[in-house]
């Protein structure tokens, strides 16, 4: 996506910290010379964060943003139980289909968001539309953090289950997600075999000629 979609391109220049959520982005980092040391997940990642805030005693507002109707409520209750000492979750909103697209809507979201008082905001409604959704309302939301997190919020959720620990080890957690919502990531999963290596190919020729 980030190949043929400037806007997108656009938020991940205009991002923080990007992190590799995948093991072929790594095994390629490794192979054009520029290796990353492992594949950060928003579904690892975010839990370790929670630990970290809590084992630090930092007191911490959060604000869920994503999932399907009532799942964030289900997220921010499980999130209580095993955080709540010093975490705090503000808010949990599941935004309607193709909030994206309604600018009152997108206001009125970005307002909830900002009065809540959040130090954190997780966004979890897929890319691209999570980093644009973001982007285009940073200046509004009041928050220190962003962080896009994809089905991170389904998974503290218990809405969805991740692979067993020998499948994200070895790198087959995409083919456990395919089997789980095969009508979605077919496709996409389809496409990135067919596009990605191309990519990395591409990079690679051009790194030689730069020899």
């Amino acid at each position: 996506m980030l190949q043929s979609d400037a806007a997108f391109h656009k938020a991940y220049l205009n991002a923080f910290l990007v992190v590799a959520d995948g093991k072929p982005v790594v095994l390629a980092s490794r192979l054009l010379g520029k290796p990353l040391p492992e594949t950060v997940p928003g579904s690892d990642l975010l839990p370790a964060l929670f630990t970290e805030i809590c084992a630090k005693k930092i007191s911490t507002k959060v604000f869920l943003f994503g999932a399907g109707p009532g799942v964030a409520l289900k997220a921010r209750d499980n999130i209580q139980t095993r955080w709540g000492s010093t975490l705090q979750v503000v808010g949990a909103t599941s935004p309607a289909f193709g909030f994206e697209h309604d600018a009152p809507a997108s206001a009125a979201y970005a307002r909830e968001i900002a009065q809540s008082g959040a130090d954190i905001l997780v966004i979890g409604v897929g890319a691209p539309k999570q980093e644009l959704w973001a982007l285009a309302h940073r200046e509004q939301l009041n928050v220190k953090l962003v962080l896009c997190v994809g089905a991170t919020i389904d998974f503290l959720a218990g809405e969805k289950q991740r692979a067993p620990q020998w499948m994200q080890r070895t790198g087959l957690e995409w083919f456990y997600r395919m089997c789980q919502e095969p009508k979605r990531m077919v496709r996409r999963y389809g496409k990135d075999a067919v596009v990605f290596p191309f990519i990395v190919l591409r990079d690679a020729l051009q790194r030689t000629e730069k020899r």
